[in-house]
């Protein structure tokens, strides 16, 4: 159970910013016993590979901030958010041991289904979202909204590894807060009335 909850959690994170998930479990693995990687992720601790990982969040940090090039950057980015959430989320299988589970173990392609899924449908809704931000906005809030993703991933990568128990509530919360913040900006967008005539 709290293999699949860190799975669901480091998805989401990833759906949000590719990136951030594979770096934190790739340090944790690296440095720490907290995160112990299945056998064929080692390279996921790889001092090169963590560079490298480092260097596209850079990119992605600062690409996703400026109004229009967020749009294309999210259209690049429908490919690797979902792999790098199936690649979390079987990466952190291995947990499936600490909790007595083996049926995951046992299907390894389910975890990486549900990572890739829950990715996509997290990045799916940033996309749509972003759009109506940048032009209800005129782009001031593209910065804002960015700033908020990539720390909602960092603390949604944090949490599944150290209190997996809560992943169910802050996906109710992260949910909640989409709802919430997509239901503002369309209100704000389309409610612009015509002067009247005459």
């Amino acid at each position: 159970m709290l293999a699949t909850l860190t799975g669901l959690g480091l998805s989401t994170a990833a759906g949000l910013n590719a990136y951030i998930p594979l770096l934190v479990v790739g340090i944790l693995a690296n440095l720490t016993d907290r995160v112990r990687l299945p056998e064929g992720y080692d390279w996921l601790s790889d001092g090169w590979v963590l560079a490298i990982i480092a260097v596209l969040l850079a990119a992605e940090v600062v690409l996703d901030k400026v109004p229009v090039v967020d749009h294309v950057n999210d259209l690049i980015q429908t490919a690797v958010r979902p792999a790098s959430g199936g690649v979390v989320f079987s990466a952190t299988a291995a947990a499936a041991e600490l909790d007595g589970s083996t049926w995951m173990t046992a299907n390894p392609w389910v975890s990486w289904v549900l990572g890739i899924g829950l990715a996509l449908a997290v990045h799916l809704m940033k996309s749509a979202t972003r759009p109506v931000v940048n032009a209800t906005t005129a782009g001031v809030g593209a910065p804002v909204a960015s700033t908020v993703e990539d720390a909602g991933s960092l603390a949604m990568s944090l949490i599944a590894i150290f209190l997996p128990v809560l992943v169910i509530l802050a996906l109710a919360v992260l949910a909640a807060f989409a709802w919430w913040a997509f239901r503002k900006v369309r209100r704000r967008g389309p409610n612009r009335r015509l002067p009247p005539s005459g």
